[in-house]
């Protein structure tokens, strides 16, 4: 009788929202899908809106869309960000920066991945808990650590002149080496967690089959272990190589005026030049840089699966 009269409230419930034509999957659903609908959508369309308005002397800095009931809207921004050489630079800088990031982040993360997987289980939860613990630390004072590292009376300087590596300080601090190792050293976590989740998943049994056949170890790492740890490389890949296309940060610190990356310009063109429909025509097109290849690598992820 209990089970009957608590499960009668939820039975209400259920056919009030059959009346409606809603489920609870429906409702599961909704839930995200109203986030990006407020977070996400709603942003990008002001952003959109911005983007086609021209730039005025005013607040805000552009003109309104709707004028006597009709709608003023332009697309010389985009022209305008095309015709530049320093847009088509900034872009093509941080498509380069970004995927070499990610190269590196992958080259040192695999190891990694792959030795903590392997790790018996006390171990493996403390490795796991040294590459999540810098996000205790403050993102802006990671960065500035790196500055006192690589200056040229930095603590890596010091080191190697003290070993008698060198002879005079290395010149790291504002060079795309710098950036390198700052864009690296934040994300590398991102690849490193997918790719873990990824390996720590490996039948054991295919391995050792592997060896029993006759293939040696390296044999077995890459036609077993490599391809079915796509996934996760996939994974870990677009997670380092999504934020870093648009990074600001360490470019500024950690990087010198000749590097050019595209969160530079969308800075200087909000703050410095109060310029709005500019600097939302170069956003909205580095979204669409970034979501058209991931949705047509999704599709070929679908199909692939599919067949």
């Amino acid at each position: 009788m209990t089970t009957l009269q608590a499960s009668s409230p939820w039975r209400k419930t259920a056919a009030l929202l059959a009346r409606f034509g809603l489920t609870g999957r429906m409702l599961v659903i909704a839930v995200p899908m109203l986030w990006l609908l407020v977070f996400f959508l709603v942003p990008f369309l002001v952003v959109l809106k911005i983007s086609v308005a021209d730039p005025m002397i005013a607040r805000p800095p552009y003109s309104p869309l709707f004028v006597d009931g009709s709608i003023q809207a332009t697309i010389g921004n985009y022209a305008y960000m095309w015709e530049d050489s320093l847009y088509i630079n900034a872009y093509w800088s941080s498509i380069k920066i970004a995927f070499f990031s990610t190269v590196l982040a992958l080259l040192i993360g695999y190891p990694m991945s792959y030795y903590i997987a392997r790790s018996p289980e006390p171990k493996r939860s403390l490795l796991l808990l040294l590459i999540v613990l810098p996000f205790w630390t403050s993102f802006l004072l990671r960065v500035y650590a790196w500055i006192g590292i690589l200056k040229t009376k930095g603590v890596l300087n010091m080191l190697l002149m003290k070993f008698g590596l060198i002879n005079e300080p290395l010149i790291i601090m504002q060079t795309d080496v710098a950036v390198y190792i700052g864009i690296v050293y934040t994300y590398l976590p991102f690849m490193i967690l997918p790719l873990y989740a990824n390996l720590v998943k490996l039948d054991d049994a295919l391995l050792e089959a592997s060896a029993d056949l006759g293939a040696g170890p390296i044999s077995t790492f890459f036609r077993i272990t490599i391809p079915l740890s796509l996934p996760g490389i996939v994974a870990g890949s677009m997670l380092v190589f999504i934020p870093a296309i648009g990074e600001f940060v360490i470019p500024a610190l950690l990087g010198g005026p000749d590097t050019l990356m595209i969160g530079k310009i969308l800075w200087t063109e909000f703050f410095a030049n109060r310029d709005w429909p500019v600097a939302s025509a170069v956003a909205i097109a580095m979204l669409l840089l970034l979501v058209i290849p991931i949705m047509l690598l999704r599709m070929a992820q679908t199909k692939g699966a599919e067949t």
